[in-house]
């Protein structure tokens, strides 16, 4: 249960540093450059994670560092960029906040992670909340960022999952060359697409400096280590933590008056994530006490030999 508990709290570092990551890019990046905001964002952070690791990908590990690069970093940051020009921020949340479910599914189709029930209503309860938080509504809605939205929250569950069915070098080394390949599949179609990169000037260089080291690199493997240890719906359910502190962020922040539903969505939330972590605090239990038991029927048996020597 301990083990458990420390490590819903390592996966929610990814989930509430992303949720900053909104309001620094609004705030202080370069608006119209998504590809090469993802390429600033994704590369410096690899190259970082690669010197602090010491370790080149082997063996099978350089082709599957370049699918999950491309679905949980390259790919993923593009869309998500695009997704946030062309919606609202809360239509963009409320459809990646079906994450827990699309996780769930590639868990049990990939890793037969069966979900539970408790898991099931947990990521239910934990939407629901997202949904009143947030209040997306169905005005101005543009198909092409809704249609940039799923294919975020597909391709990287998808990769979320993958990485923790192959999860078996290190987390920072793994976490690393995924960044690093997202990053180098990016350059092409930056240059093609967007041409020169944009001026940078001081603001903007200190925001990719903390997108690139707390947003990214401390961000995602922190989210790869809980992803390894704990149920994939489940740390897709503390991905809502996200949302929630871009709501806190503007309370705090901002000013925002937090309301009667927002508070209510909060609620909802944590309630979710809480009830998502019962099967594995269960799970835990169970260990802990099939050990105890293995360690009283061990006392017995070398009782039992010494009652025997000491007969003999």
């Amino acid at each position: 249960m301990e083990d458990t508990f420390r490590w819903t709290l390592v996966t929610a570092i990814a989930p509430i540093a992303w949720g900053t990551n909104y309001f620094v890019t609004h705030e202080y990046l370069p608006a119209g450059h998504p590809l090469y905001g993802a390429l600033f964002r994704a590369l410096p952070a690899g190259l970082l994670l690669l010197a602090l690791a010491r370790q080149l990908p082997h063996g099978v590990w350089w082709w599957r560092s370049l699918v999950l690069g491309i679905c949980n970093m390259g790919a993923f940051f593009a869309l998500i960029y695009l997704a946030s020009q062309l919606l609202p921020v809360s239509l963009a949340s409320t459809i990646m906040s079906a994450a827990p479910f699309t996780m769930a599914l590639f868990a049990w189709g990939l890793l037969a992670e069966r979900p539970t029930v408790l898991v099931l209503t947990g990521a239910t309860a934990g939407i629901a909340g997202v949904v009143l938080l947030l209040g997306a509504g169905a005005a101005a809605v543009d198909l092409r960022g809704v249609a940039a939205s799923a294919a975020a929250l597909t391709m990287s569950s998808f990769g979320y999952v993958l990485a923790k069915k192959w999860g078996r070098a290190s987390i920072a080394s793994t976490t690393s060359w995924q960044l690093i390949a997202g990053g180098l599949v990016l350059i092409p179609f930056a240059v093609l697409v967007e041409g020169a990169p944009p001026h940078l000037d001081l603001p903007a260089v200190a925001g990719f400096t903390y997108v690139g080291l707390v947003a990214t690199a401390l961000a995602f493997t922190a989210w790869f280590a809980g992803l390894r240890r704990l149920p994939a719906a489940t740390v897709g359910l503390i991905g809502l933590l996200n949302p929630v502190t871009g709501v806190l962020l503007g309370v705090l922040w901002s000013g925002d008056v937090l309301t009667a539903r927002q508070g209510l969505g909060l609620a909802l939330v944590f309630l979710g994530i809480a009830v998502s972590q019962v099967p594995s605090w269960r799970h835990g239990h169970d260990r802990g006490r099939r050990a105890a038991r293995r360690g009283r029927d061990q006392h017995r048996v070398l009782c039992a030999q010494r009652q025997t020597d000491d007969l003999a």
